[in-house]
């Protein structure tokens, strides 16, 4: 799932405001996710003044944002509030002002000024698309295209294609702006003739003036072909393809057979695979470049087992080490253009099994892979995606639990693992004698032991029932019947722990655990959402719930753990650092620095059934593994601060690409010779 934080904004440029300031207007926007209408966002605009409602619901969740906007005659804002709820729930009040040269604002992390000298762009931290046309307005008036944001950081504007659309409100030439520095990402927008804001788009959804729904595909299209090119250039700069063997000097692998370290050694890489593992005062072969391990630890690639991965998560996830991800449901033919393009080299990316998403239709359905209405097309959906070789099947929320019986069956004999989310109105237990073989989120195993029979988890629910769980005996009946269960039957956990960390214990104004560590590290809209809470904990017992809610949580899986249940380390956090959080949390459940590295490389690769060419550092192996400076069998931590990445022969250096996504290096790269 594709998390963004979506801002606020006024209406049009200076000249539209200037000639229509007396004039009241309307503008209404359609929201689009997986091809289907999902909510709105209208801006009514009198005097100088907006007001926007930007409200949309999918997979049973979203945001409802209300705000007011003023702006002086230049168009610059003035004054702006923001109120409502997230995507998970929680509360909104944002407030910005300027008065003179002061501006003052407050958002989930805290209270915060500034004295600005020049022309400054305040970038909400919550809300709706329609602040970036504020900010798109301002940048294309300015000489260089690029103006001071507050709280920090400098926002840029580029000018793009023109191309021709066509709805109710007749044909249009509209123009792509793209908008950057202050994110990981760059936003995309289009705008008409006029100066007015045409459309918000990614590669996922869009957000289209009303009318004009019909191009919804190819805005998509549009976003995606700007991402793809901002990737292949970011390939082409830092994908090091030397042409000729690479050896890795002085450098210990973490050995994740006998986990341990080994003494010092140097790895040979020759194509994509691993010629040889030489002891370190091997004499080198002429030609070969040689980069300086430094004493450092060589570990083998690891695997997010619970990924959806998108272009902008790709190669983040490659400068984390993170090699293979399991694919737990995307659009099947956005990840198959992304799979086409990192298994050619295009774009940098990890190694891609594929989980085969299938959903129910109704009012919460998630917009996924393939919707089926009755038990028959479940059944296609299931030969559909073993005709496809994918790995398994995923089953989702809003699925008939009658009919999972017979998808089991049907996937078992075509080859395919079944794992899924509990179907609501069902529990665990059920799915576990239905044929699972994995249970996909800690929560869903546990919603059936505190909701009742009638409550509906495909809303938020899902996540805020979990403040009832402090009442819960771990040691009753119906918990230790489905425990038990679990490790008779073999069934394997994907407990997402981490976003469970970051729901569960985030709060406003205090960086969440899970990105606590790399929290200076990031830009500033980063910075500020990472101060942002999922959650809702405003009502009397609800903070103290929710934190014991986690602490009941670790000690689930810990009892799991105990029985010999199979977990697997995944995030649904879109990868990179999440995992290395995951990682550190199953510290908490038992397991050792060694048992967890074994676990996130060589474990889950024989789980698979890939582990003869992945998973460990060892001839003839896919060149699979990241080098850091210190020793992560001491401190797991260590796994952060990666210096270099190899995947499949190709190097990456994170020191020089992490300044392109505006993150500050947290390692410098190795030293390199032989390379010209």
């Amino acid at each position: 799932m594709r998390s963004i934080r979506l801002l606020a904004s006024s209406l049009a440029v200076a000249s539209v405001l200037a000639s229509s300031a007396a004039l009241a207007e309307t503008e209404s926007f359609s929201v689009i996710y997986g091809q289907k209408p999902v909510g709105h966002m209208t801006a009514d605009v009198e005097n100088g003044k907006t007001s926007i409602v930007f409200d949309y619901k999918n997979n049973g969740r979203g945001p409802t944002i209300a705000e007011t906007l003023a702006t002086d005659a230049s168009g610059l804002p003035t004054s702006w509030t923001v109120t409502g709820s997230t995507t998970f729930g929680s509360k909104v009040d944002e407030r910005f002002s300027i008065r003179g040269r002061k501006a003052t604002w407050t958002d989930s992390t805290g209270s915060g000024s500034a004295t600005v000298s020049q022309p400054s762009l305040y970038v909400p931290q919550s809300g709706s698309p329609w602040s970036l046309w504020v900010q798109a307005s301002q940048l294309l008036r300015d000489a260089d295209n690029a103006m001071p944001a507050l709280p920090g950081g400098t926002l840029r504007l580029a000018k793009g294609e023109a191309f021709q659309v066509k709805g109710e409100g007749g044909d249009l030439q509209v123009t792509t702006l793209t908008i950057s520095g202050v994110d990981l990402n760059p936003s995309y927008l289009a705008v008409d003739p006029a100066g007015k804001l045409f459309a918000f788009m990614t590669p996922e959804f869009v957000v289209v003036r009303k009318g004009y729904e019909g191009e919804e595909a190819r805005l998509r299209g549009i976003a995606e072909r700007l991402s793809t090119q901002r990737y292949v250039d970011m390939q082409t700069r830092f994908g090091h393809r030397y042409g000729k063997p690479v050896r890795i000097t002085n450098v210990r692998l973490f050995d994740p057979a006998a986990m341990a370290l080994t003494a010092p050694v140097s790895v040979v890489v020759s194509g994509e695979r691993i010629s040889a593992v030489e002891p370190l005062d091997s004499p080198a072969t002429p030609g070969e470049v040689r980069i300086d391990g430094g004493g450092g630890t060589l570990i083998p690639g690891l695997t997010d087992m619970h990924g959806h991965l998108d272009q902008d998560s790709a190669m983040l996830n490659i400068l984390a080490g993170i090699t293979t991800v399991r694919d737990m449901g995307n659009d099947n033919a956005v990840l198959d253009q992304l799979v086409d393009r990192m298994d050619r080299g295009e774009i940098a990316g990890p190694r891609v099994v594929r989980s085969g998403f299938i959903e129910g239709k109704s009012q919460f359905n998630a917009n996924n892979g393939i919707l089926v209405g009755n038990q028959a097309e479940a059944l296609d959906a299931v030969r559909w995606y073993a005709a496809r070789d994918f790995w398994q099947i995923k089953v989702y929320n809003s699925m008939n639990p009658a009919w999972v019986p017979a998808m089991v069956e049907e996937a078992h004999r075509l080859g395919l693992r079944v794992t899924g989310h509990v179907p609501a109105f069902t529990n665990a237990d059920a799915m576990i004698a239905a044929g699972y073989d994995e249970l996909t989120h800690i929560n869903q195993v546990i919603l059936g032991w505190v909701l009742a029979p009638d409550e509906d988890p495909r809303t938020l629910l899902r996540i805020t029932a979990l403040k009832r769980l402090p009442g819960l005996d771990l040691g009753s009946a119906p918990v230790r019947k489905t425990l038990d269960s679990m490790a008779a039957k073999k069934i394997a956990l994907d407990p997402t722990l981490v976003i469970h960390e970051q729901a569960l214990l985030g709060r406003d104004g205090t960086a969440t655990p899970n990105m606590a560590d790399v929290y200076d590290y990031m830009p500033v809209s980063v910075q500020r959402g990472l101060k942002q809470q999922m959650l809702d904990t405003s009502a009397a017992g609800d903070d103290a719930a929710y934190r014991a809610a986690f602490d009941q949580i670790v000690a689930t899986i810990r009892a799991m753990h105990e029985r010999g249940v199979f977990i697997v380390p995944g995030t649904d956090l879109g990868g990179a650092f999440n995992l290395h959080r995951e990682l550190e949390l199953y510290q908490k459940i038992g397991m050792t620095p060694a048992q967890i590295l074994k676990r996130a490389t060589l474990d889950v690769q024989a789980y698979m059934g890939r582990d003869q060419s992945t998973g460990s550092i060892a001839k003839g192996k896919l060149a699979d593994f990241f080098l850091i400076p210190g020793d992560p069998l001491q401190d797991l931590k260590a796994t952060k601060r990666i210096a270099m990445v190899m995947k499949g022969g190709v190097a990456y250096f994170p020191a020089e690409a992490y300044p392109e996504f505006g993150i500050k290096p947290l390692a410098q790269a190795p030293e390199v010779t032989g390379a010209e």
